[in-house]
């Protein structure tokens, strides 16, 4: 099989196997310490991630609560509005 008959995506790294073999003595130990680091790599992504995302989450309800001020100042001005032409009513009436 040739290189390019695999659809192996473009940064598939390969490895020699006699090489990682000669280091740990047997390709299926090799195969199960790859295993385990693969572990650890996503261990360490996920907890990146879940980080970002807190960050994220703190924002968002800050937002809220920017949208909830808002509302508040609107409901607060259409009172006053309420209030005024009410206070005008009473002293034209």
């Amino acid at each position: 099989m040739s290189v390019k008959d695999t659809k192996a995506e473009v940064n598939t790294i390969t490895y020699d196997k006699d090489k990682i073999e000669d280091k740990v003595g047997s390709i299926y130990e090799a195969i199960v310490i790859m295993g385990k680091r693969a572990e650890q790599i996503n261990a360490e992504i996920r907890t990146e991630l879940h980080n970002k995302l807190d960050e994220f989450a703190v924002h968002n309800s800050t937002l809220e609560e920017v949208f909830e001020t808002e509302n508040k100042l609107r409901s607060l001005n259409i009172t006053k509005s309420f209030q005024s032409q009410l206070q005008l009513l009473l002293k034209n009436g």
